[in-house]
């Protein structure tokens, strides 16, 4: 499709398999999101027509059953001879414009990451005796079909329920109880594609702040510059604190944080705080369990005290931006350089092009070097 970028379409009912040349060479544009905590999507536009008598009751893509809404597709993207798979997900809906001029009309497939399987049933469930590791691998295992991997992290504190206490109950889908348990202690959930086109990483754990860093975001510096656009902001009114109590016996002993306290840190200049808050619940919670939940509090405030937003071309770039992970921004000065989580990036790709946009976020100002490694 472009210089140094192809595009391969997968599409099928339960095991995708190349797209026939028809369903190709319809393919206008394509665009990918991946969010850090959220369901990810993709959009396919198509370029459809009639000809011939194959066409005189409908058009011929219209009734190509590969194009049903739950039928699966993957997305993989060959950038400098190496492919990356940038979509495993369901179609979940189907927009047809027809037009007055001959091969004109557009059908549009829009779809989500395999965690929309996750969202389909809101359910009824108890967890005996089980903590929230084992209730997320045990989620995650059910839906083995879609050959997910479980890649989840222990919390900071986690407590092993007894049989002989209340079993929690489940009244949501698997997908919302997952991230439910996640905000008790600050982590997310997704679902990510693998590397190999057909298998998928189920992440629920504290944001990916310590992989490999990313190639540097450059702005401002001539030839060297990658960015074509890109705005800061700072919130500061979203970092919280917590402060609170909790009946242990008969006492009540205060749970208290002081500061968000995600690693590796990612500022010189942490943003102060000047919002105080109070747990979600406090009832029945032991002091380390309530500690745990304050602090997942705190650091979710203070993750998007400064962001940005921008967009670059991934052929000036030289590689492919990736969401949930860090990269470094250098030539935008010394409050805003430095190291940044990457909260989303947005893919678009058509003839002759291909975009991202992309959203990043840390916890205050001030690079941690000097030099931002290119």
């Amino acid at each position: 499709m472009l210089l140094g970028v192809n595009l391969s379409l997968l599409i099928g009912p339960s095991v995708p398999l190349p797209a026939p040349l028809d369903i190709a060479e319809a393919v206008q544009s394509v665009s990918v999101t991946h969010n850090d905590d959220g369901r990810s999507g993709f959009q396919i536009v198509m370029q459809i027509g009639r000809a011939g008598p194959t066409d005189l009751l409908d058009y011929r893509l219209l009734l190509n059953p590969l194009l049903r809404p739950f039928n699966r597709v993957i997305l993989v993207v060959v950038f400098g001879g190496q492919p990356r798979v940038l979509m495993d997900g369901l179609i979940t809906n189907q927009q047809f414009v027809p037009a007055n001029q001959p091969g004109a009309a557009t059908l549009t497939l829009t779809g989500e990451d395999l965690s929309i399987a996750m969202d389909l049933e809101k359910k009824r469930a108890g967890h005996l005796a089980m903590d929230e590791m084992t209730i997320a691998r045990r989620i995650i295992g059910s839906y083995a079909q879609y050959r997910l991997i479980p890649m989840v992290m222990r919390p900071p504190t986690i407590k092993q329920p007894s049989p002989s206490d209340p079993t929690p109950v489940q009244q949501r889908s698997d997908l919302e109880h997952l991230r439910e348990m996640g905000k008790r202690f600050g982590h997310v959930f997704y679902v990510e594609p693998g590397r190999i086109p057909g298998t998928n990483v189920a992440y629920w754990g504290p944001p990916k702040r310590d992989g490999q860093q990313q190639r540097a975001l450059t702005v401002n510096q001539g030839p060297e510059t990658n960015v074509d656009s890109i705005s800061f902001a700072y919130d500061a009114l979203a970092p919280t604190i917590v402060k609170d109590a909790v009946q242990y016996g008969k006492k009540a002993v205060q749970v208290m944080t002081r500061t968000g306290m995600r690693l590796p840190p990612l500022v010189a200049n942490p943003a102060p705080t000047m919002r105080t808050s109070l747990l979600d619940q406090s009832s029945g919670l032991e002091p380390p369990e309530a500690s745990a939940r304050a602090q997942g509090i705190t650091d979710r405030s203070t993750d998007s005290t400064v962001t940005a937003e921008g967009e670059l071309d991934a052929l000036r770039y030289g590689d492919l931006l990736k969401a949930r992970g860090t990269v470094g921004l250098r030539g935008a000065g010394q409050t805003y350089d430095g190291l940044y989580y990457v909260k989303s990036v947005s893919h678009a790709i058509s003839k002759g092009q291909y975009k991202q946009r992309f959203s990043l976020a840390r916890e205050g100002t001030g690079a941690l070097t000097a030099v931002v490694v290119p």
